[in-house]
């Protein structure tokens, strides 16, 4: 078995020791080299030619967005960012996932964190996937599709729900970016995220976005026009009362490892009488979602469900478990999945 090649990328000498000693505790993984700052990096990712780089998004000399953005550049490769906990570094994070980062892994407590041999398993996990993940994305697509047309639904309630994961970020801004002003429809959203970076990826959203992207908080009235993202390290649920919808929004169990949990959002829509759900499943490694889709279809049969394409994924995991069930209606290039919603639910009705 050839092991993945790994180039390690951090300004302290103590977190390049204890990244490499735990990538190296894979049986898939070995670390070739270490860099100190971003212009190492570029210099050793030219010259050793790695499977995948962990990158700090704080350095000197060269942060870890410039770097990023010059790896992309000069010799494409995957990429998971390592990030503190704070606004900062949230924010510098979702830009990396936009500009072509494959995943990140939150360092539980600071830049030079001494525990985070606690987080082992999580490291490893996301290097090894990240390293099969497909990175450079290209944009010539062949599109499946069951219907030839995108008739509008006729139902005055329409509520559209995503989940998205490894790679979701990226993927997000794609779609909500497209979407129009005014769109009839709300937008409920799980993306796999820990707590501290779903605030960051909501702004940056909402700043990019012509509809208003906010992270959801408990109690919002959920209404047509507006994108809610599920708080990381909450379960995020729809429930209706009289009239009108809510959010419900609490720190419960994980879900199949999950919190927010796609399968949880999903399986609350399906409970909301006499509306119209749009369900999307997007890159995302696992299989949350699928026995939410299974739900939408029992309680809603004329649920329109769509999944990404494989080829424009980042990993194929949650969309391909969708489509295992037999109840997508259409399998989409990601760059089309936006056109799919707006002809569904177009403004002018």
């Amino acid at each position: 078995m050839t092991k993945k090649r790994v180039l390690v990328v951090d300004d302290s000498a103590f977190m390049r020791k204890m990244i490499s000693n735990i990538i190296n505790n894979s049986v898939y993984l070995e670390v070739i080299d270490t860099a100190r700052n971003g212009q190492d990096a570029i210099n050793k990712v030219m010259e050793l030619k790695p499977d995948l780089v962990t990158l700090d998004v704080e350095m000197p000399v060269m942060d870890g967005i410039s770097t990023l953005q010059e790896i992309m550049k000069k010799a494409p490769t995957a990429v998971v960012m390592l990030s503190s906990l704070t606004k900062a570094g949230a924010d510098k994070t979702i830009e990396a996932m936009s500009l072509g980062a494959v995943d990140f892994i939150a360092k539980p407590s600071g830049s030079i964190s001494l525990d985070i041999a606690d987080i082992e398993r999580e490291i490893i996990a996301k290097i090894e996937h990240a390293s099969n993940a497909n990175y450079s994305l290209k944009p010539e697509r062949k599109t499946y599709i069951k219907e030839k047309n995108y008739k509008p639904i006729t139902s005055n309630r329409p509520i559209v729900a995503i989940g998205s994961s490894t790679g979701g970020p990226r993927a997000l801004q794609q779609v909500i970016t497209k979407l129009p002003a005014g769109f009839p429809a709300p937008v409920v959203i799980v993306q796999h995220m820990p707590k501290g970076f779903t605030k960051s990826l909501a702004d940056r959203l909402n700043r990019l976005s012509k509809v208003n992207v906010k992270e959801v908080e408990d109690g919002d009235l959920i209404v047509k026009g507006t994108v809610y993202l599920a708080t990381g390290g909450k379960q995020f649920r729809v429930v209706e009362r009289g009239s009108s919808l809510y959010a419900v929004v609490k720190e419960e169990q994980p879900v199949n490892g999950h919190q927010p949990a796609v399968d949880v959002l999903f399986e609350s829509v399906s409970t909301i009488a006499n509306c119209q759900p749009i369900s999307v499943i997007l890159t995302g490694m696992g299989k949350d979602g699928s026995n939410g889709l299974v739900k939408l279809k029992q309680k809603h049969p004329r649920t329109i469900a769509i999944s990404q394409t494989e080829e424009t994924c980042v990993v194929y995991g949650m969309p391909q478990a969708a489509e295992k069930t037999s109840l997508v209606d259409y399998v989409e290039d990601l760059d089309r999945i936006s056109e799919v919603l707006i002809q569904k639910i177009p403004t002018k009705r």
